[in-house]
């Protein structure tokens, strides 16, 4: 074994032959390593210092920055593609979300381009992916139907306030709307910064009843009662048990959910 790489082994084990636990340091130190770059150089391109380099691998500084994680990254990430779990873990190490903010285009194509043939495998059950805004990515034909208008609308609040046939899909459309909202209270505490949810909420407060719940309600994780009520065009009415799933991703951590909609036995006549 080389000079080198024994000086990374002993980085990556303790003392007592136990393997140490990785570190944003030890993950830059390996990174910068397998581009055959320096510390001199890395910290050059990045807008650093090479000591503020040399701390941060030994863990002698405290977390970085998101402005200082970002310009290593992209610099690490020029001279050869970082993986999404390179980027992931960095940051994660660093005590940082996402470096940036995805968009629904991005969210879509991180969930790949085989989902819409695995979502109809729910059939005759309603499926789709949604993200932490409520937007609906993804969507099964069961949902569609069952949810006219949603998927050309693209988010359930906006579908739900400004879509006229909305009231006459959701039973209860008043409970299942306070319900929505509390949703979007508890999906933007879940991150410390709130500007993924900026837009959504400038565009959703041009609905004074939107305002009038915002203003009067508080967060919700989970529903009391799973059961909800579709009407059809024809005024004939059937039972959902609709349920939530996390979405894993690498890329975009806690961004997306899978909702499954259950079928009850039966149906309610107009």
């Amino acid at each position: 074994m080389g000079e080198a790489a024994m000086e990374e082994f002993d980085t990556e084990v303790a003392g007592d032959g136990l393997p140490n636990a990785p570190t944003f340091g030890s993950v830059l130190r390996r990174l910068r390593d397998a581009r055959g770059v320096s510390r001199e150089r890395l910290a050059f391109n990045s807008g650093v210092s090479a000591s503020y380099v040399n701390h941060l691998e030994k863990g002698e500084r405290e977390r970085p920055t998101r402005e200082v994680v970002t310009a290593l990254m992209r610099y690490l990430d020029r001279l050869a593609a970082l993986a999404p779990e390179e980027f992931r873990q960095l940051s994660d190490l660093a005590g940082l979300g996402p470096v940036e903010q995805p968009s629904t285009d991005d969210l879509r194509a991180d969930l790949g381009r085989g989902i819409p043939q695995a979502l109809a495998l729910y059939e005759p059950h309603l499926a789709a992916y949604v993200d932490t805004r409520l937007n609906v990515l993804m969507w099964n034909d069961s949902f569609a139907a069952g949810f006219p208008g949603l998927t050309q609308d693209g988010n359930l609040l906006r579908w739900m306030l400004g879509d006229p046939r909305a009231r006459h899909t959701l039973v209860e459309w008043e409970r299942e709307l306070r319900i929505s909202i509390q949703w979007l209270h508890g999906y933007i505490a879940q991150f410390g910064d709130t500007s993924w949810f900026d837009d959504l909420l400038q565009e959703l407060g041009r609905f004074p009843l939107f305002l009038e719940i915002w203003s009067d309600t508080t967060a919700r994780y989970e529903r009391a009662r799973p059961v909800i009520r579709l009407r059809n065009g024809d005024g004939a009415t059937a039972r959902i048990v609709g349920q939530l799933f996390n979405v894993n991703s690498t890329a975009y951590p806690g961004r997306m959910q899978i909702f499954i909609g259950l079928r009850s036995p039966g149906e309610d006549q107009a």
